[in-house]
């Protein structure tokens, strides 16, 4: 009986091991740039392709709100939540939040009050001065929501080789923005350190591509994540898109994030042969 009931039990487990589906996202694109000269170091899958930016736009966000002042440091201004803000970030999303706690909790509605600040023409012309990809902050067509979200799933999109050339400008001092702009644009980006001596700073994106009736994919989220990673006197920018082939339950950014930064120390090393 005993033999029994310790059989049903590993069968048990094997099963609930079997109905488990592993977290399945293809990675669409992986590229690596020299920082100081811009020459592509590895491009692999399809980098030319645009897709919504997602929360990767607030490093190009942070840049224009530097720059216009609306931002003074990665402690102000820090700007109460109020009902009826975004708050599907949990707890981090409900309090106040200053420029640090915005990148690093990713905050809807602390980037919704940078937007309103500098409204849709500003915005356009910033894009366009840093060729953001298309530069299009209208919005989903006819619904007036360009300040809320022309970045998420919506009107603006970017290609993984168009973050490069943009964080190369950004951290060689190349964008037509002011370089104390620049050098809090890069503090409030988080950084860390991986085993083979890379300082990574970088940021997550996730959102959902639109199927033809306009609601969203949510068994293809996409998921980002760009930025730069220095060691030895080298800098590299990077970017990594992945979409999802099912529906998951963790961020396609967070995940993104964990897979580059377990492969740097390869991917890095290919490049720079």
């Amino acid at each position: 009986m005993a033999r029994i009931r310790t059989f049903a039990i590993v069968l048990g487990a094997v099963l609930a091991a079997l109905t488990v589906s592993p977290a399945r996202a293809a990675v669409v694109c992986t590229v690596i740039a020299d920082a100081r000269t811009g020459s592509v170091l590895l491009s692999e899958g399809r980098c030319e392709d645009r897709v919504t930016p997602a929360s990767t736009f607030k490093i190009a966000l942070a840049a224009m709100g530097y720059d216009s002042g609306f931002l003074v440091d990665a402690g102000n201004p820090a700007l109460p939540f109020r009902r009826g803000y975004p708050d599907w970030g949990g707890d981090v999303w409900r309090r106040p939040t200053d420029p640090a706690a915005w990148m690093r909790h990713s905050v809807v509605w602390y980037s919704q009050q940078i937007t309103r600040e500098l409204g849709v023409e500003r915005l356009r012309g910033y894009g366009r001065r840093f060729a953001y990809g298309n530069a299009d902050f209208s919005g989903d067509a006819g619904k007036n929501n360009a300040l809320e979200r022309a970045w998420i799933s919506s009107s603006l999109t970017i290609s993984p080789l168009e973050q490069t050339v943009f964080l190369r400008k950004l951290i060689t001092g190349q964008l037509p923005i002011s370089p104390d702009a620049v050098a809090k644009t890069m503090a409030i980006v988080e950084s860390s350190e991986v085993s083979d001596g890379w300082r990574i700073s970088g940021k997550t994106g996730s959102a959902y591509p639109r199927k033809a009736d306009g609601a969203f994919d949510r068994a293809r989220m996409w998921g980002w994540y760009v930025g730069w990673a220095s060691k030895d006197g080298v800098t590299l920018v990077f970017a990594r898109l992945a979409q999802d082939e099912q529906r998951e339950k963790r961020s396609g950014g967070l995940r993104a994030r964990d897979a580059l930064l377990a492969e740097w120390g390869a991917l890095a090393a290919r490049a720079r042969r």
